[in-house]
This record gives C-alpha cells, sequence and structure tokens, in this order.
C-alpha cells in the first residue's frame, strides 16, 4: 500500500513511508494507492496490446496474461453447464407440455426491474414457440411484493393450468397450496432466500437451494429465466435464437446488484451490447431517447443502475408497474415512444416524491436518534410506500448505519431496509422476528436490501429491537483508496479498453482513479447542486468531470486539481472522450 500527500509536486519522486494502521484525520494522506505489481502490468501490456493504465486495472485484479483474455472478452461458450441447476429440465418439460397442448400459462413477475424483464424474457419465449401465455407483475399496492393472495386471484382470471412466478415465489407457499388445491401447477423461479417449508410445486428452480449443484448462486431470476429458454427450446427441438433477450437480463442483473462475476458477467457483457446497438428493440431505443443517450455507442452498467433502471422501476413505485412490462415487450417504435415519455413522466413525480420523503426522513432521525449508532427506524403515514427503499438508501448514505423506512397506510407499514456493507439487513429483520414473532406480518429479502410488513402500533417495539440487532458496520477512519494514481505523464486509458472493463458493479467494482495536476479550465454548478469541470490533462487531454452534490464546492476549485473518481467514456461527446464521476475534489 502506497500512501499521496497533495503538497508533493509531479516532478518529485512519490515517497512510500509507512503509514500508521488507523490513521486520524489530522495525520492521515489524502488518499491511499493500491499496491501494484509493475512487472504483472508490463506482462499484460506486451500480451493483451492494452494501455498501461489498463494493465493495472487488470493486474490489481490478479489477472494473468493467460486468463486476461477471457476476462476481457467474455464469450458466451464460457457458461457454466446448466444442467446441474435442480429442477431447470423438469420447468422446461412442464412448460413444452403447456405450449404442445395450448394450455393456457400465466407468467408472473415481481415489480422491480429484475421480475418485470424476467416476465418479459419468458413471456417473450413462450409466445414465439407457440404458446397461450398472459403475463403479470406485481403490484405493490395491490397486494405487496411477491406471489401474494391478491396477485394469485388476479392471475386466476386468464384461467390458467400453469403458473411461473419470475423473482419472487420462494416465501409464497400459502399460494402454492392454493394452487394446487385449484389442480394448477405452478413453476418457481426464484434466487432470493430459500426457507425450510418446502414448495408444492412442479419444480422450484433456485440456485440458492441446498440440493442445487449449479456452482454457481449469483444468477438472478433474469439470468435464471434465460437459461430456462434455452432448455425450453431444447425440449421443443425449436431453432429459436434467444440470444436478443440479453439485452433483458443485462438489465435485470445490473438493476439487481448481482454480482458481475461468472456467467452473470459473460451474459450481461453480450446484453451490453445489445442496449448500446442501433437495432435495440423498440422499448430500449424509446428509453435512450427519454434519457438523451446516443442511438449508438458504448452502455456500460453505469447506464442501466443509474439511467435505465430508476425509470423502469419508477412505474412499479408509484403505480401500475405493467407499463415498465409493456415498454420491454414493445415490438412497435410508435407505442414504444408514447410508453417511454409516460414513464418518464412517473419518474419526474417519483423524484419529487422521493425528495420530500427523504428530507422528512432525515429531519426524524436527527430529532430522535441525533447520530445514531445502530440500525435506525422511521415511520410516517404521509409518506410514499413506492419511495421509502430509495429514502432507506439515502439515510445508509448520510448516517451509515442500516436503515429502515416505512410508509403507513391505514394501520399497516410498509417498510423497506437498506444497509451498508458489513451489515446482514434480512438476517437483522428475522432476530427481531425470532426474539418477538408476533411483531412482524411479513418480510423477505437478501443481505443488502429486504422489505417488511407490520402493524403501525408495532413499529416503536421494532425500532428497539432493529437497533439491538443492527449495529453500525465497524470502520476506522481511514483516507480514500485508489486503484490507479495517473500523473500528468501518463496517457489517460482510452474508451474502449474501460468498455472492455465493464460490466463493473457488484463483484467486479470499477477502478478508483486518482488523478493528478489537471488544469481547471471551467467551473460551473448544474442542475442547482451538482458541480461540473471542464479539465485539463498533461496540457492535451480534456476531461470532464461531473460531482453529485458538490455545488457548494464551486468556488473553492483551484487553478490546479487532484480529482478522485470513477472514469467512464463520455456517451454525449463521443470518440475518445472521457468523463469522471467525481468522489474527491483537492485542491
Amino acid at each position: 500500500m502506497k500512501w499521496r500527500d497533495p503538497t508533493y509536486t509531479a516532478t518529485q519522486e512519490p515517497t512510500t513511508p509507512t503509514a500508521p494502521e488507523r490513521p486520524t484525520p489530522e495525520d492521515a494522506p489524502a488518499y491511499l494507492v493500491r499496491d501494484s505489481d509493475a512487472a504483472l502490468a508490463q506482462s499484460l501490456v506486451d500480451s493483451c496490446g492494452i494501455g498501461p493504465v489498463t494493465a493495472e486495472v487488470l493486474a490489481l485484479r490478479g489477472l494473468t496474461p493467460e486468463d486476461a483474455p477471457s476476462f476481457l472478452d467474455p464469450k458466451l461458450s464460457a457458461l457454466r453447464d446448466p444442467s446441474q441447476m435442480v429442477d431447470r429440465d423438469a420447468a422446461a418439460e412442464r412448460l413444452a407440455k403447456a405450449i404442445r397442448a395450448r394450455e393456457t400459462i400465466a407468467i408472473f413477475g415481481d415489480y422491480d426491474v429484475d421480475g418485470t424483464t424476467s416476465a418479459a424474457i419468458l413471456a417473450d419465449v413462450v409466445e414465439r414457440l407457440g404458446g397461450v401465455v398472459q403475463a403479470f407483475v406485481a403490484n405493490r399496492f395491490e397486494g405487496g411484493y411477491g406471489f401474494s393472495d391478491a396477485a394469485l386471484d388476479r392471475v386466476l382470471g386468464c384461467r390458467p393450468s400453469l403458473i411461473v412466478t419470475c423473482d419472487c415465489g420462494s416465501s409464497d407457499h400459502d399460494r402454492m397450496v392454493r394452487a394446487k388445491e385449484l389442480g394448477i401447477d405452478v413453476v418457481v423461479v426464484d434466487h432470493h432466500l430459500v426457507p425450510d417449508k418446502p414448495l408444492p410445486v412442479v419444480a422450484f428452480l433456485n440456485p440458492h437451494r441446498p440440493d442445487c449443484g449449479f456452482g454457481f448462486t449469483g444468477m438472478c431470476s433474469a439470468g435464471l429465466v434465460f437459461s430456462l429458454a434455452a432448455a425450453l427450446r431444447a425440449k421443443l427441438g425449436a431453432k429459436l435464437d434467444i440470444r436478443p433477450w440479453l439485452d433483458l437480463v443485462a438489465l435485470g442483473t445490473v438493476a439487481d446488484v448481482a454480482p458481475l462475476e461468472d456467467d452473470n458477467r459473460v451474459l450481461t457483457r453480450a446484453g451490453l451490447k445489445l442496449l448500446g446497438a442501433p437495432k435495440a428493440r423498440p422499448g430500449i431505443v424509446a428509453l435512450r431517447e427519454v434519457v438523451r443517450l446516443k442511438p449508438t455507442g458504448p452502455l456500460g452498467a453505469w447506464e442501466i443502475a443509474f439511467r435505465l433502471a430508476p425509470r423502469l422501476n419508477a412505474a412499479g413505485r408509484l403505480g401500475d408497474p405493467t407499463i415498465t412490462l409493456e415498454l420491454l415487450r414493445a415490438t412497435d417504435l410508435t407505442v414504444a415512444r408514447k410508453l417511454a415519455r409516460q414513464i418518464e413522466e412517473i419518474n419526474e413525480e417519483r423524484k419529487a416524491v422521493e425528495r420530500r420523503c427523504t428530507e422528512e426522513a432525515i429531519a426524524m432521525v436527527e430529532a430522535r436518534y441525533g447520530q445514531p449508532k445502530s440500525g435506525i427506524v422511521v415511520a410516517s403515514e404521509g409518506w410514499h410506500r413506492g419511495v421509502v427503499g430509495i429514502t432507506a438508501a439515502r439515510l445508509v448514505d448520510r448516517f451509515d448505519v442500516p436503515a429502515i423506512v416505512i410508509a403507513v397506510d391505514e394501520g399497516v407499514g410498509h417498510g423497506s431496509a437498506r444497509t451498508p456493507e458489513g451489515v446482514h439487513v434480512h438476517a437483522a429483520i428475522s432476530a427481531c422476528a425470532t426474539e418477538d414473532p408476533d411483531l412482524i406480518d411479513r418480510f423477505g429479502g437478501h443481505a443488502a436490501a429486504a422489505g417488511v410488513t407490520l402493524r403501525h402500533e408495532n413499529v416503536e417495539r421494532f425500532a428497539m429491537l432493529f437497533a439491538k440487532h443492527a449495529p453500525r458496520p465497524e470502520a476506522g477512519v481511514a483516507p480514500p483508496m485508489v486503484d490507479i494514481e495517473i500523473l500528468p505523464s501518463m496517457p489517460l486509458p482510452h474508451p474502449s479498453e474501460l468498455m472492455r472493463l465493464e460490466p463493473l458493479g457488484e463483484g467486479n467494482r470499477a477502478p478508483l482513479f486518482a488523478i493528478r495536476d489537471l488544469a481547471v479550465e471551467d467551473a460551473r454548478v448544474v442542475g442547482e447542486e451538482h458541480l461540473k469541470l471542464r479539465l485539463r490533462h498533461g496540457g492535451r487531454t480534456v476531461l470532464s468531470a461531473f460531482g453529485r452534490s458538490m455545488a457548494h464546492r464551486v468556488d473553492d476549485v483551484a487553478a490546479s486539481v487532484t480529482a478522485i473518481g470513477y472514469l467512464r467514456p463520455d456517451t454525449w461527446r463521443g470518440g475518445d472522450a472521457l468523463e469522471l464521476s467525481l468522489e474527491v475534489l483537492l485542491s
């Protein structure tokens, strides 16, 4: 580990004194730089034909000249053998039987992006293979998340003989029993935690099942559905090419914060190419237009996570997510554009609602907890159920503790939980339920996020128990740790090389760069609260930088700065232009 002091100049040789194990704010260096293997990085430059910065990123990941090519250019042929995925064959067999017999198949997805993309993929494929299909998605205001009683009632309206749940069902034992009593077969495709109680279903496709031998548990429901589609095609002996649905797999995988490694990396990388292609599906073309992404050009996981996914989630947060399903399945561009405009309007409304909820929640936390030392719970009858998850995430960012935000409606609280890294929020809620079995009506989720339903009168007791079972994650005071330090004499990585690192995110985090001695050509405020910089690197390359919620720094920006952040292609300017997402700005 190396450390950097911002007072040294580019002409000085950097020193590497021993940093204290737990530096204090007074004696901490401005940032730390990860140790790298210079010899390995040079061998990657020579063998892979990449620039020195990209090579150093690969070296930090421990990649060698032998395995780097498969990382830089993952192939679908490298996917794991799916035959060990328990119940995959049984699920495909039952679907094939239904298609052959022209049975009505109901496909039900959860209301988030993973659920809607999963439902869209399977509904499209079944339809293309000759099946009779009706697609549905959950509604958080009519039954809530998962395959609820209200959801089953809705599905029964199409009189199906087979129901397939996507991104839900693992914890919906009672609905499965009810469907079975009605003579309806059920297939569950899900990736959430598996309860001890067995499901009375024809097939239960979930890599978290203890008896599943697939070997990779990180796949989200969109990826599982894609694998099921391949098995179904084989069962029917069809020649349908299912690769065009990889764009939806990429959307679901990134939006659900699934680890971008193993099969997920392969599938998402292929899907990103489709999302950025000029002949993308109509729904994607229309969505790119409303978010002002160029018709062609590279798209990375960042564009999904921060541009596309929030809009696809917006309808489900404030109302009926069916519009999102319709957009993803649209075959006509005119129809898709109309749907995309409606979704954008809903998203603008969502942002306003979320802003008010967050402001009120922050004030409530400060009044009740001051500076919280463990998990926090806030609730209000005035909050919208559709934005409590976003607000919970904002509270985590602000207070660095696990947070649950609860919207109360007619005496019932519907909450969403988020947590910093290091605290398993689902386990914390489960511990609360174990200590007081009558406290919570329903909960579900995973380590990083969860949902909970309880009566309003139980909120105070729940808050006390959650504080007990959800401590603040342990962390010392430390400066930022950057992956790569770029001096003025070093070239910036080319956008095409950055795209070969994609998809970047969970499980394959984006490299954090410290770029030294940048000349500031322009500094201005955009969108009232954000900072936009025009920077010059090494006297040549012009770099744009965007600092979210950093508008207050605009008058303090010096003529020369060191910028710490994440580099990505500037999709607006195109060509070899880069944009830096600012995390820290040092003068």
